[in-house]
């Protein structure tokens, strides 16, 4: 069957000669043409594509490059750029020496002492803190020095059961500041979920807050944290700062947050920072874990730190002086990717609640106040704002606002001309998409290109970035394998118990040998833009043909009476059959009418492959705490096998729908 060729996508903003030429990515540029006597030329496009295939042509040259751009601060230099150019196995910046929170908190792009380093917004209004570069520096040190004081030393591991506040990452770079590995939860995990994280690390000592806040309400700590420190032995001193519960009190080890700071006293111990090989682990993240046990992440401090301060600086054009905010839990990797903007003399915001409270201007008027430069958020979050009517262009200024990010699931086309209908014209929206498998992205925006209604802009500089068919070869304009061919510096340490690295090397080299290969169902336009259509693994297979989910959802998501949607795939007969659940605004009720119309536009606007089978009404989206929706465990429940670990879900009951579902007989 011969498809219909795709519509032309929409050109939707262009950068002008003067913002490109403003841009840092232009700075990086006429450094190299110098140092290594090249000379780009030709159209913003046309220079981005010949600079993206120097740095993978010249791989070492760029990263040795970006290092002294970016004034990499290091005790000792490199012996060589990448010892190892193997996958896995590759080794970076041999021999040097540097410390991550020195980097963040010294950065070489700050010209103040008195510039303002953190702005903490909550739901509560009256919480509102503003913390200076010299203020974070000093409360870090009395945390590293009362860290050592508890005998903390290199390589033991620091969790957090924490909020978004700034007492987490004053936490994380104490941590990181002593050699020692900082790993956290997002406080809304339930207990087992805690333990499934934390308990295959065994920290030494964990920080919690005593509560968080959450569609105007509070919501204690004290219950969980004791049912986790039952199962905890490793954990010989619990900090709790205060914040949104009530007291909690009688816990094993539990000392307030201002009584472990005074431990310190005020000394020089921390002051001077010790210099760590750049490989020295710094984090445990997890995956999502929507499938078992989840797997822990070890990522190094020099490896997340410039693959960080390439992606803000060079990717998404974060200056020195600039507002940043990006709407995360400490929970997923997106918050160490914020707090990486410390690095590139940035002010970073961070935000604890629901970005909904008390209604959906909160963002908005969060950025108009703090002036901020550029604004993370979620495709979700962006058409829950388009679905209710709200304009943020009519009620807000947004004038300061010149970058939005959005990641966490695809951003349909659709959105993306909302986007600049309803937020800003001239904006340059850089949807990225990455993992915290690499604690960064693989492809994302560049200040040098245009933006094209439903692409990514652009492979990352550095990475080179190909969609695979079955037989591994790469193709354009292809629905394929996402593939990373050149090894990169936030590749994973490895994981966490992981003997002779099986489960890594399994995890992302197995099937295509000498690449990493992430699981996600892309194509590459011959322009060099980047769709993605969801994980691989979760792509439908109806008569032989891959659909990805993403490909139903950006048809779905643009009627009216649908607020969130859900499609899965079982086995029938023989071929995959396709259901799709839906949830509908205002209590509305499924008919065949809007069945019709949903089934109409997904054969028009994807093809007649892509229409479901049966269309049904749910209540809730099951998601992970991420807000990425979990089509294998859905399909795994429909076809009555476990869908394996519910605790990695953030509304594990919503799963109860599809149970019941199964259990009786609904007409389609």
């Amino acid at each position: 069957m011969r498809k219909k060729p795709a519509a032309a996508p929409n050109l939707l903003w262009r950068p002008t000669r003067e913002r490109v030429a403003d841009s840092v990515l232009a700075r990086f540029l006429r450094f190299l043409e110098k140092r290594h006597e090249l000379n780009f030329a030709g159209s913003a496009e046309e220079i981005y594509t010949a600079l993206h295939l120097w740095s993978i042509d010249h791989l070492e040259d760029f990263w040795a490059s970006f290092w002294d751009f970016s004034a990499t601060k290091h005790t000792e230099t490199y012996s060589s750029v990448l010892g190892n150019s193997d996958m896995p196995g590759a080794r970076w910046f041999e021999d040097a020496t540097l410390n991550f929170a020195e980097n963040l908190l010294y950065s070489a792009q700050l010209d103040s002492e008195t510039r303002t380093a953190l702005i903490f917004e909550s739901e509560d209004e009256s919480r509102h803190r503003t913390i200076s570069f010299r203020e974070l520096r000093e409360s870090v040190s009395r945390c590293a020095a009362s860290l050592k004081a508890l005998g903390v030393k290199k390589g033991d591991r620091v969790a957090a059961l924490t909020p978004n506040v700034p007492e987490a990452v004053v936490a994380m770079l104490a941590t990181t500041s002593i050699g020692a590995i900082w790993s956290s939860c997002s406080p809304d995990f339930g207990h087992q979920g805690i333990l499934d994280r934390f308990g295959q690390i065994e920290p030494v000592v964990l920080f919690a807050a005593d509560g968080y806040l959450y569609n105007g309400k509070s919501h204690g700590l004290g219950e969980r944290l004791a049912k986790v420190l039952e199962s905890l032995p490793s954990i010989q001193n619990v900090v709790v700062y205060p914040y949104a519960g009530p007291p909690v009190e009688g816990l094993r080890a539990q000392q307030s947050w201002t009584d472990f700071l005074a431990v310190a006293d005020n000394d020089d111990t921390c002051r001077s920072f010790e210099p760590f090989p750049f490989a020295q682990p710094a984090f445990i993240l997890y995956t999502s874990g929507t499938t078992g046990t989840p797997k822990c992440v070890v990522h190094s401090a020099g490896g997340t730190l410039l693959k960080h301060k390439k992606e803000l600086m060079l990717q998404c054009d974060v200056r020195p002086g600039d507002v940043i905010f990006f709407f995360t839990t400490c929970g997923w990797m997106m918050w160490n990717w914020l707090v990486s903007g410390l690095a590139c003399g940035a002010t970073v915001v961070l935000y604890d609640g629901s970005p909904a409270h008390p209604d959906l201007g909160r963002i908005f008027r969060m950025t108009d106040r703090n002036r901020v430069n550029a604004l993370g958020t979620s495709p979700r979050f962006l058409a829950t704002v388009e679905k209710s009517g709200y304009s943020p262009r009519t009620e807000h200024g947004l004038e300061s606002l010149r970058t939005i990010f959005t990641t966490g699931s695809p951003l349909h086309a659709g959105q993306f001309e909302w986007v600049y209908r309803e937020l800003k014209e001239d904006l340059h929206l850089a949807s990225i998409s990455g993992g915290t498998d690499i604690i960064g992205c693989f492809v994302g925006g560049s200040p040098f290109l245009p933006v094209h209604s439903g692409e990514i802009q652009c492979s990352q500089l550095g990475m080179h970035i190909q969609s695979f068919d079955e037989q591994g070869k790469a193709r354009i304009g292809y629905k394929g394998e996402l593939i990373c061919s050149t090894p990169f510096p936030s590749m994973p340490v490895g994981f966490w118990n992981d003997p002779g690295d099986e489960r890594y090397r399994s995890a992302y080299f197995e099937r295509y040998e000498g690449c990493w290969h992430h699981g996600d169902f892309v194509e590459i336009t011959d322009r060099g833009s980047v769709i993605i259509y969801g994980r691989s693994d979760a792509t439908l297979n109806p008569g032989g043909v891959r659909i990805g989910t993403a490909e139903i959802y950006r048809v779905v998501e643009q009627i009216e009476e649908v607020t969130d949607c859900v499609a899965a795939g079982v086995e029938e007969d023989g071929d995959v059959k396709i259901l799709l659940y839906v949830v509908l605004r205002d209590d509305g009720k499924l008919c065949d009418e809007l069945r019709d119309r949903i089934r109409k536009g997904i054969r028009e606007q994807a093809s007649p492959r892509h229409v479901p089978n049966e269309i049904h009404q749910i209540q809730e989206v099951p998601r992970t705490v991420s807000g990425k929706a979990v089509e294998i465990a859905v399909s795994k429940v429909l076809m009555g096998e476990d869908p394996g670990n519910r605790e990695a879900l953030a509304n594990p009951n919503a799963l109860d729908q599809f149970q019941r579902r199964r259990n009786r007989s609904d007409p389609p």
